[in-house]
């Protein structure tokens, strides 16, 4: 009885004494570290597990001293052992509060809440996923460790090696999709082919790259929506990403409008437009006739802006305007279906009139040189004769 009081009061001393100690230099290093980013980080992250740290390591230390080894052996191995555990998972949990502290200093020499933030985002992109690397391989070591601490796991040790080649034959089988998608993500963090708050089109939704993990991707939709792909669908499936050079984009805007459109002051009802809204760049503003068919024609306005939230809205606001303009001051040029209603006598210029004498037809020979694709001309000659088709076999008996 007198042992385990002994043992006991001295554990209690020594987290008394790591749990002062600990604290005295939680404020010094406050206090130091008022200016630094690094001594702030560590106040803030890593005090909780290097008190715990501090104070099983104490307590170890003197349950393993207070007691002789042959006054109640048993209960002290056990209790040893179990301290000996502790210490190997708050010492783990002190080097990932490191690591993380180290890791979140870096990343604030990137901000990414600037224009130009594509050099930012990749590599807090790659920070990120280098941090879930090292957490998880810590996590399996000190898992690995703690199981070789009992005997029996360390005695068939020499077996586990035996078949690690069949077990790991196995095991990549077993996992292949997995570890497809784990070094996939690999590969997008150090590729640069897609980063955090990239801009991208996937499965025909325009989204922002939210979250990046080793084995899936989360890409928030426009409307607050989130798509859920694993990370080896950005490896092995085209997708676009609007933000892989910079921040910047273009975008259009279409209209379907009657030839009576006066083109050159559409154009400059939009230039007015752009320089009088803060969602224009500054860069680019085009307006040109893309096609011609069916009645009417189409009309593409090129604009630019500095993000794809600032584009999206101007695209909207160029539509808005441009359809209300057309309404209101060139109302002859809505989109319209035509119908001519008269007789053959009309006066129109486009109106058919009946021939006052009768027109001689041409023949074949009378056909001009622009009427003929096969003939009419030596390149319409040579063309026929390219195409012309097998010649008829000739009748012996004839």
């Amino acid at each position: 009885m007198q042992s385990y009081l002994g043992t006991i009061v001295a554990a209690l001393a020594a987290a008394a004494i790591a749990l002062t100690l600990v604290e005295v230099v939680h404020r010094v290093i406050r206090r130091l570290g008022r200016r630094s980013l690094l001594m702030t980080e560590l106040t803030d992250h890593a005090h909780r597990p290097f008190q715990v740290a501090a104070t099983v390591l104490a307590v170890q230390f003197a349950v393993r001293f207070s007691t002789g080894y042959a006054v109640g052996a048993e209960w002290r191995q056990v209790l040893l052992h179990l301290l000996v555990l502790a210490v190997i998972a708050s010492a783990a949990w002190l080097v990932a509060a490191l690591l993380v502290v180290v890791e979140d200093t870096a990343l604030a020499r990137f901000r990414v809440d600037v224009p130009d933030n594509r050099h930012a985002r990749r590599v807090r992109t790659q920070v990120v996923m280098l941090r879930r690397l090292t957490i998880a391989v810590i996590v399996v070591l000190t898992v690995g460790v703690m199981l070789m601490t009992f005997p029996s796991v360390r005695g068939i040790g020499a077996g586990v090696l035996t078949s690690a080649g069949v077990a790991g034959v196995v095991a990549a089988l077993a996992a292949q999709s997995l570890l497809g998608n784990v070094f996939a993500g690999l590969q997008l963090a150090f590729s640069d082919a897609v980063r955090l708050d990239d801009v991208v089109v996937v499965e025909g939704e325009w989204g922002r790259i939210e979250e990046l993990t080793l084995t899936y991707v989360v890409v928030q939709i426009w409307d607050d929506r989130r798509l859920i792909l694993p990370t080896s669908y950005f490896t092995s499936t085209p997708f676009q990403n609007w933000t892989r050079t910079e921040a910047a984009v273009l975008g259009t805007a279409e209209f379907d409008v009657d030839w009576a459109i006066p083109v050159q002051a559409m154009r400059e009802e939009l230039r007015r437009l752009v320089e009088s809204s803060d969602l224009w760049d500054g860069r680019v503003c085009v307006l040109q006739v893309t096609d011609a068919t069916g009645g009417t024609i189409t009309v593409r306005a090129l604009v630019s802006a500095a993000d794809a939230g600032s584009l999206w809205d101007l695209r909207c606001l160029v539509r808005e305007h441009l359809v209300a303009w057309v309404r209101d001051q060139r109302p002859t040029a809505l989109p319209r279906m035509r119908a001519e209603v008269g007789d053959a006598a009309g006066g129109l210029p486009w109106q058919w009139v009946q021939p006052r004498r009768p027109v001689r037809r041409r023949v074949e020979g009378d056909l001009p040189d622009d009427a003929r694709v096969f003939g009419g001309s030596d390149d319409g000659d040579a063309r026929s004769e390219a195409f012309v088709g097998p010649e008829e076999p000739v009748d012996a008996r004839r």
